[in-house]
């Protein structure tokens, strides 16, 4: 790590690619041990030597396992990156004031799904940052088998904050924002209904009726498309009102009207 940083504060982000970052730079890091790195990450507080060799080297005997752990954190002190880990002799974790994006961003989720209330966003631009947090995928690319479970209860986790959070927005008639947080669960699983569902609501909140039906359409099309599916009654009844106006009332008035006036003289 160059002498730069070395009072700076050390950030890990998982989120949208993992990044180790050293005030306003990057620090580059062995690939392997950036592995390492994200496996402790993952679990504020610490966790045991024997677990990060068991997942991280599945593959090989418990004897290896543990001498290519000792050689990732090798590799990672002959990199400078002493200040990122505390190396005990059963455990390892984050050094202190280590930052991960991943932590506050679940603790907000969970929040939002547990809380009475929306957090409070930032004021300019409320919700911005949150929403875009909250739309990041978690390693993404990383085939480890520990790596896409994680980033699976991740994924779970931000569409239900993404939809609560856009339910929440439309009653606090921040529709710009219910909108956004909708768009963004709809664009990480296209085939998720409640997603769908919550960006029609906004849509209907803000009177846009053309983009709701637009979506329901939409929506209505990849499902039958995808899985051979139809929507729930619960989805059709969002759009159930949206229907073009009866020919036989507003056709029939205009025809009326086209008569009277050529029967005038």
């Amino acid at each position: 790590m160059p002498s730069r940083d070395e009072g700076a504060t050390l950030r890990i982000a998982l989120l949208g690619g993992f990044r180790l970052a050293a005030g306003d730079g990057l620090v580059r890091i062995p690939a392997g041990s950036e592995r390492l790195l994200a496996y402790v990450a993952l679990r504020p507080g610490g966790v045991a030597r024997s677990a990060v060799a068991e997942n991280l080297w599945p593959d090989v005997s418990e004897a290896r396992a543990h001498a290519a752990l000792r050689s990732a954190l090798n590799r990672l002190r002959s990199a400078g990156c002493r200040r990122v880990l505390e190396v005990g002799p059963a455990e390892l974790a984050l050094a202190e004031g280590v930052a991960v994006d991943l932590h506050g961003l679940r603790s907000l989720a969970r929040a939002v799904l547990d809380g009475p209330e929306p957090p409070c966003p930032g004021t300019r631009d409320p919700g911005t940052r949150e929403i875009e947090g909250l739309s990041q995928d978690l390693l993404p690319g990383w085939c480890d088998e520990w790596a896409l479970r994680e980033a699976e209860e991740w994924r779970q986790l931000r569409l239900h904050a993404l939809e609560a959070l856009a339910h929440r927005f439309v009653r606090a008639r921040h529709f710009a924002h219910a909108v956004s947080a909708a768009g963004a669960a709809v664009r990480a699983d296209p085939l998720r209904e409640s997603a769908r569902a919550a960006l029609i609501t906004a849509h209907l909140a803000e009177g846009n009726q053309s983009e709701a039906l637009r979506e329901f359409r939409q929506y209505r099309a990849l499902l039958r498309s995808e899985l051979g599916l139809h929507p729930t009654p619960e989805l059709l009844g969002l759009v159930a009102g949206l229907r073009p106006a009866a020919p036989g009332i507003d056709g029939h008035q205009r025809r009326g009207h086209a008569a009277v006036t050529a029967r005038r003289p």
